[in-house]
């Protein structure tokens, strides 16, 4: 596979004039075996507090050492290393309480269960924002072959938590030793991202509310977006995803005698056939919509005519109106099939995360922070949306804000999200805290 290397980002040392030399890493190798062999050095090099080649000349300098470089670095490893799972991060969450109150800043642990929430506030303002990383890790087994792996079979950082969470960290670093804006920055670790809600669940907790936050912002690391480039939508930004079970109940019979049974398998072939039509027949053609069948199950012998058949599938979609219309025209093919081949049918229909949609306005502010950071040609405004899902949508149906996109860099290979030889690009850290430092800064400006 081709190799890439993120874009040089160095960092202006807190002593004037002193510029700090960091090391650019090769974040895929050529190696079959997978997209992050062992990492290689290449040269030393040494900028300012920007990417290379692209940035204006007015971006502000951000002061993060080499030493504090090279202990977030550790910190991120450290936690890719030691993936958790949905409600389950505990060490993650002791790591990321105790970073917190060495910042002094103030520590609120057990939010839905592990998830972590520090305030820094600073000034008279009494406005608020929320800064959100997810902390979980999925059920995969790990394939590279780097020091810090998974130490843990069946479970993996495949989709960044622990880049979101380490870049948020930096952030916080930033903010607390320098708090030159006026408010309150709420840093929101969350649990739960992957599977369970641990948005819905810490809102319901009484998160937005205990702390008046007015607008909330995410960050997802993104694969095959040029490192260092942002995405950012004006609107649907990440599906809604929903689930069904559906069980066709007819009556078995002798595979040689059909007629004295009521074939379920038949129907279910129809039925799958038929539930194509929606997007297809029941859809806007300009809504975006996708429904797949995903399992299947009858039978047990070649001479029997099963009494059940199970289908199984999910539901994507880009607004609650599109979602809701799927879902009707699901319930009525299964009750007419049901009818038609003279079954019963039971659907379990499951809605799981809305879509993500952002706030037009808060979008333009956040891709304007992001060009001053990398330079306008580096935000990208027009991409499509991902037709995956995230739970960081339930936050947007409670307060405005915006989900960006960082490139993580652009690969041909496995360095894909959800994959088993994924891992996150460390030279993104700086860049992350930039545009956290960045964002809360725009969002809460200092009063003349």
């Amino acid at each position: 596979m081709r190799g890439f290397y993120a874009p040089a980002v160095t960092l202006q040392s807190s002593k004037p004039g002193e510029t700090l030399g960091i090391r650019r890493y090769s974040v895929c190798t050529s190696a079959p075996a997978g997209c992050h062999a062992d990492p290689v050095e290449s040269e030393p090099l040494a900028l300012h507090c920007h990417i290379a080649a692209g940035i204006s000349d007015t971006a502000s300098m951000i002061p993060l050492s080499s030493s504090d470089l090279a202990s977030l670095t550790d910190l991120r490893r450290d936690l890719h290393a030691h993936p958790e799972l949905a409600f389950e991060e505990h060490r993650t969450a002791e790591r990321v309480a105790a970073w917190l109150a060495d910042l002094g800043l103030e520590v609120s642990p057990g939010w839905a269960g592990t998830g972590v929430v520090g305030v820094l506030g600073a000034g008279n303002s009494g406005r608020c924002i929320g800064l959100r990383a997810d902390m979980d890790a999925l059920p995969i087994d790990e394939l590279n072959h780097f020091p810090h792996r998974s130490r843990h079979p069946g479970k993996m950082h495949a989709c960044g938590h622990d880049g979101h969470t380490a870049m948020l960290l930096a952030a916080a670093t930033l903010m607390a030793r320098s708090a030159s804006f006026d408010g309150t920055v709420v840093f929101i670790f969350q649990p739960a991202e992957e599977a369970d809600g641990g948005a819905r669940a810490m809102i319901e907790q009484g998160l937005l509310e205990r702390y008046a936050i007015r607008s909330v912002y995410g960050l997802h690391n993104w694969p095959g977006l040029p490192a260092g480039h942002f995405a950012v939508h004006a609107g649907a930004a990440m599906a809604g995803t929903d689930q069904f079970r559906i069980m066709l109940q007819g009556q078995a019979a002798h595979a040689a005698m059909p007629h004295q049974g009521r074939d379920p398998v038949l129907a279910a072939c129809a039925l799958v056939q038929a539930l194509q039509s929606i997007v297809a027949r029941r859809i806007d053609p300009l809504d975006a919509a996708v429904l797949s069948v995903t399992r299947v199950h009858a039978g047990t012998a070649y001479n029997v005519i099963p009494e059940l058949a199970e289908l199984g599938g999910t539901v994507r979609t880009l607004s609650p109106t599109t979602q809701g219309q799927v879902r009707r025209a699901l319930e009525e093919l299964c009750e007419g099939t049901a009818r038609g081949y003279g079954l019963e049918v039971d659907l379990d229909y499951r809605p799981g995360y809305p879509p993500t949609i952002n706030d037009s306005a808060e979008a333009a502010r956040c891709a304007a922070v992001a060009e001053r950071l990398v330079g306008a040609e580096r935000v990208h405004r027009h991409l499509p949306p991902s037709m995956g899902a995230e739970d960081f949508a339930y936050f947007l149906q409670e307060r405005p804000g915006c989900y960006v996109w960082l490139g993580n860099g652009e690969t041909d290979g496995d360095c894909r999200l959800h994959n088993p030889r994924y891992d996150f690009n460390d030279a993104l850290l700086p860049i992350g805290a930039a545009y956290w430092h960045a964002l809360a800064h725009a969002c809460l400006p200092q009063q003349s």
